[in-house]
């Protein structure tokens, strides 16, 4: 959607909610300057929406009396599209809005033809997925939206958070994106009690609020790779280095980022990571299909050989 006419619905909905706010009021709100507000009201009229504007003292924009926006049409294909992506809600992590994911797709298979109604039935019923919901990781719907809204908008948040120790404190954080990595939520960004980038389970925000503070986030700074690369250095049972002999482009759009780091390396990538089970780092590797040395440590090289000589031994069993 564009922008205009992002802010022209946002325009009608403050309308009908709140009617009777003078232009000054309006454009306040949607933080846009009184000359816009005025052109985006001629905009409804345009496509037929009824806007009132009184003067005096109880003045203010109203939509006609009676006035009501009609109710959303969605095609086949969108209504199965909006339900699919709800089956996938379940399993994002927002468990506080499980029941209005639930009342959501009730009403909207509600209005379904009946044969598209019953194939995404199917579809919710048989859906399986590779990774467990992870109980006790949802967070609150206003934490998820307050820093949503902040990083956006460049706004730095207070927000009250307990460690993994069940220390709690304060901080204020300036935050750079939200995260979404293996059943969990996460923000990152500059935590000024620190002084550097940390990154936060929004599962352990007890509470946030934004502040009118502003600030510029690093040009170019990757959210997703900070936290896939600070959650690599949690302590596993072994630290690993294996260069792979392959284009580190390459590399990167098959490997999955939760194994490691990449950087680039003269004889292609380097990565950079941390194993609990080395056997299970030795099928990965060899499942790539690509030439590897392992630096370190020795066990994966061992791991690594344990596992060629039983692929060799499969092989010419008969």
């Amino acid at each position: 959607m564009a922008p205009t006419a992002g802010r022209v619905l946002a325009l009608l909905e403050l309308l009908q909610a709140r009617p009777g706010l003078t232009g000054p009021e309006i454009a306040e709100r949607l933080e846009i300057d009184q000359r816009t507000v005025r052109r985006h009201i001629r905009t409804l009229e345009e496509i037929g929406v009824p806007v009132v504007a009184a003067r005096g003292r109880h003045g203010g924009y109203r939509l006609l009396p009676g006035y009501k926006l009609p109710p959303l049409m969605l095609s086949g294909d969108e209504a199965v599209a909006v339900v699919l992506g709800l089956i996938a809600a379940e399993r994002s992590g927002l468990h506080a809005a499980a029941p209005a994911v639930d009342s959501a797709r009730a009403k909207i298979e509600r209005v379904l033809p009946a044969e598209l109604r019953e194939r995404t039935r199917a579809v919710a019923e048989t859906l399986g997925f590779t990774a467990a919901a992870r109980p006790g990781t949802a967070p609150s719907a206003d934490v998820l939206l307050t820093l949503g809204e902040a990083a956006r908008d460049h706004r730095r948040v207070r927000l009250r958070y307990t460690s993994w120790s069940g220390a709690a404190g304060e901080r204020e954080l300036d935050p750079y994106g939200l995260v979404f990595h293996a059943g969990r939520w996460y923000v990152t960004g500059h935590d000024h009690r620190r002084d550097g980038v940390r990154t936060f389970r929004l599962d352990r925000i007890d509470a946030v609020r934004a502040t009118r503070a502003a600030f510029t986030p690093p040009a170019g700074f990757d959210a997703v790779g900070h936290v896939v690369a600070r959650l690599a250095e949690v302590p596993y049972a072994s630290e690993v280095e294996v260069v792979l002999h392959a284009p580190v482009a390459e590399v990167r759009r098959r490997l999955p980022r939760t194994v490691g780091a990449l950087a680039e390396h003269p004889d292609g990538a380097l990565l950079r990571g941390r194993a609990e089970r080395l056997d299970g780092m030795a099928q990965l590797l060899a499942g790539l299909g690509w030439r590897f040395t392992v630096r370190r440590p020795d066990e994966l090289r061992t791991a690594v050989r344990e596992l060629a000589a039983r692929l060799a031994d499969d092989a010419v069993r008969r």
